[in-house]
């Protein structure tokens, strides 16, 4: 087997950081659109829910409620 010099070993070990450094931004990215995507759905709940409560609409609410509660739970929040 042949070895490698020491200029190949030095690329080699650039790419294996920067490979690793471009995985880890691509996790912060994914878990960033995430928890965007988490605080729309969130937002958009509960402005169901505030209307039903203004027009009385008690099985609507719990439903909304409902699903409400199961989005928190899906995140764990």
């Amino acid at each position: 087997m042949k070895e490698k010099s020491y200029t190949e070993l030095t690329k080699l070990n650039a790419m294996k950081r920067k490979k690793a450094k471009t995985y880890v931004m691509d996790l912060y990215i994914d878990m960033l659109l995430s928890e965007i995507h988490l605080k729309i759905e969130k937002d958009n709940l509960m402005s169901l829910i505030d209307k039903a409560i203004d027009e009385r609409d008690k099985e609507k609410f719990n439903q909304l409620s409902i699903e409400f509660n199961q989005l928190c739970k899906r995140f764990g929040n």
